[in-house]
């Protein structure tokens, strides 16, 4: 039993992954006294960087059993502030690393902070040798179980303000969507997960959008990309098509580990929404909607796969009251999320939807696609109450010009060399994908 006599020691850590560093700054901190450890929730942690691979549940029990610690709580932001003015430790333990860099000003925040009842920062020299990073990078090799990703999208959503998908229609755009980040004011920014949308599925396959690729293809298309990513893919259902067929669909998607699938409130033929109603696009009845969305609940083996309703209201000119019926009506059959879309050039629309939308007394996440509103920035679909937001087709429609114009190069001129700025040199072609990540 701990002596709490002792003096009191705080350690903050995020313990995705333990490694000898971090139990060498636990056995240092030992050395001062009772030790507490600030563990950082999912929320802290992907506020600047990746979800950790174990939930803030399994973290806390790793550290718990942990030699040299003795009591873990919870910390909610990356500021060790608000944790030690309520503690109010007589020592933080940290490793000297963080005197350069994006925690810097993290740093000098502790050290002011303890100022206030004279409390002390003890520096421990990196361990070298050991990177997390690296062992980040290792352990995303072996790829990830259908298990881990399945649930993945559920948590994100409970962990950032806004989650951001881009499509992807193959493993390589898979693969930019998974490996493509950019650091901004020491945030790194990058897509959350991806979007397999039917529209970019049946392009890519030389098909029109009217559901000529059947499921059992575009599970195929789901195997290319599962296979090389680790991030949560939510699916592109249309109209998840008969209810039995849809049940089917939905066993389907989660032994592939996908998040979760978006159907939408049509009936008949399927044509693209953005053509809106001049198409003889048909809006199924409420009562039909339900009905799908019940059947899909039954058939989940899991808890965590999502069963996302998209509301065509406003692409069909039916108003905004039909929509916002339409979506409590979902919610009551039990939609995992609310898919809200519009064909207008502006926000506007969208945003009087999600004003009335957070007065509901039961919500559930929302998501949207700007694809035609597309001047509207995702910081401000956030203020509106979007949850996630979805870049639906924007892969494939920068590849088709790229290829078009590099065939009519190669055509006019008689030679490839004209194209050559625009192409990835053959060194990069062949080494875009390293071999040693399989090995």
């Amino acid at each position: 039993m701990s002596d709490k006599s002792k003096p009191l020691v705080y350690v903050g850590m995020s313990a995705d992954l333990v490694h000898p560093g971090h139990l060498n700054i636990l056995r240092e901190a030992r050395k001062l006294g009772r030790v507490v450890v600030g563990l950082l929730t999912d929320q802290a942690i992907a506020s600047y960087k990746r979800l950790p691979h174990m939930t803030f549940e399994q973290r806390k029990e790793v550290v718990e059993n942990l030699k040299g610690v003795d009591e873990v709580v919870g910390q909610e932001t990356l500021d060790y502030v608000p944790n030690l003015r309520l503690i109010r430790p007589d020592y933080v333990v940290h490793g000297d690393d963080w005197r350069q860099g994006v925690q810097k000003q993290t740093r000098q925040r502790v050290i002011e902070a303890l100022a206030e009842w004279g409390g002390e920062l003890v520096e421990v020299p990196y361990t070298p040798d050991i990177s997390s990073t690296q062992l980040n990078k290792s352990v995303k090799c072996f790829g990830i179980t259908p298990g881990q990703r399945l649930g993945s999208l559920r948590r994100l959503i409970d962990a950032k303000p806004m989650v951001r998908l881009m499509e992807a229609h193959n493993g390589l755009t898979g693969l930019i969507v998974e490996n493509l980040f950019e650091q901004q004011e020491g945030r790194r920014l990058e897509f959350d997960g991806m979007w397999l949308s039917s529209l970019t599925d049946s392009t890519a396959k030389g098909k029109p959008d009217i559901e000529a690729v059947d499921v059992t293809s575009r599970m195929r298309t789901l195997s290319d990309i599962v296979e090389v990513t680790t991030k949560p893919i939510l699916y592109d259902a249309d109209t998840g098509g008969r209810p039995e067929q849809f049940a089917f669909t939905v066993r389907t998607l989660e032994r592939f580990g996908v998040s979760g699938a978006v159907i939408e409130d049509k009936i008949g033929a399927k044509r693209n929404s953005l053509f809106g109603a001049g198409v003889g696009q048909v809006q199924a009845s409420l009562e039909e909607m339900a009905d799908k969305i019940q059947v899909g609940n039954r058939a989940k083996i899991t808890s965590t796969f999502m069963i996302i309703a998209r509301i065509e209201s406003l692409i069909l000119e039916q108003g905004q009251e039909d929509a916002l019926r339409r979506a409590h009506a979902y919610i009551d059959a039990g939609a995992d999320g609310i898919m809200i879309h519009s064909r207008q050039k502006t926000v506007d629309e969208i945003a009087a939807f999600c004003a009335e939308y957070r007065k509901f007394k039961k919500r559930v996440p929302l998501v949207a696609v700007p694809s035609s509103y597309n001047s509207v920035y995702d910081h401000e679909l956030q203020e509106m109450g979007v949850d996630v937001v979805i870049y639906a087709n924007h892969l494939l429609r920068s590849a088709y010009p790229a290829m078009l114009d590099t065939a009519r190069s190669i055509l006019l001129n008689g030679r490839s060399k004209e194209a050559d700025d625009s192409l990835l040199s053959i060194k990069d072609i062949l080494t875009l994908i390293p071999e040693g990540d399989w090995l």
